[in-house]
């Protein structure tokens, strides 16, 4: 799986107005992934499609494994999925169009993939869990760390198909409960949200706070061996 990296773009793909094409990082050559499990690495606030390759080693090799720039600048080398939910200019819609931004750059390269798993850290576990939400049944599994899922609110969210969520997908769920970013409002949503409706491996590492451990990788490489690989 420690295959030399490839850079793709999709100028051609459809995606909201304004976003730019979908840039991504594949852990193998176009002409290896062919009937190999992908699964799609979705880096948090802030950082870049670079910052979670260096978990491809610790993955199962047999997986293909691919990294998304969220749409969003920052600044030089630093992007977002959507505002951060505590800033004045967060918008439940925007991180809708980041949902289909991703399904709609998903769509064009998952046929040639066994299956889909989402792998998503801090904002990329929200992203995760929303794609997740807007198509049930499309994804193998889901990885979540150090992260959260959107709670929309008394009002609800038609964008999302909670439930056509049976508590059937694999999902693996890793945090510290000291963890100094992720606000206990969201964790608290969170925890009843997965509770209900997937089926949930969560385990808690302590003194790892807001990232993500070698034992934590240990972890999510036999969750997608028996999750995912055993039923590929």
């Amino acid at each position: 799986m420690a295959q030399p990296q490839r850079v793709s773009t999709h100028p051609a793909a459809h995606h909201p107005a304004g976003y730019p094409a979908p840039h991504a990082v594949w852990s193998r050559p176009d002409d290896k992934r062919a009937g190999t499990p992908l699964v799609v690495l979705l880096h948090g606030y802030g950082a870049n499609e670079a910052d979670l390759m260096g978990l491809v080693p610790l993955l199962p090799e047999e997986f293909t494994a691919v990294s998304l720039r969220a749409p969003q600048t920052l600044g030089p080398g630093a992007y977002q999925w959507f505002p951060l939910m505590a800033s004045d200019d967060f918008d439940i819609a925007q991180v809708e169009a980041a949902g289909d931004y991703v399904l709609a750059w998903l769509d064009g390269v998952r046929a040639q993939h066994s299956s889909v798993t989402l792998l998503g850290f801090s904002m990329g576990m929200a992203m995760a869990t929303t794609l997740l939400r807007r198509r049930p049944r499309e994804f193998a599994a889901v990885v979540g760390l150090s992260g959260f899922a959107i709670d929309p609110g008394a009002r609800g969210w038609d964008y999302v198909q909670d439930g056509e969520l049976d508590g059937t997908v694999p999902f693996f769920w890793g945090r510290d409960q000291a963890d100094p970013v992720i606000t206990q409002d969201k964790i608290a949503y969170t925890l009843g949200w997965v509770r209900e409706r997937v089926d949930l491996t969560k385990i808690v590492y302590d003194g790892i706070m807001h990232s993500i451990s070698a034992p934590e990788m240990a972890h999510v490489a036999e969750f997608l061996t028996y999750k995912v690989l055993s039923n590929d």
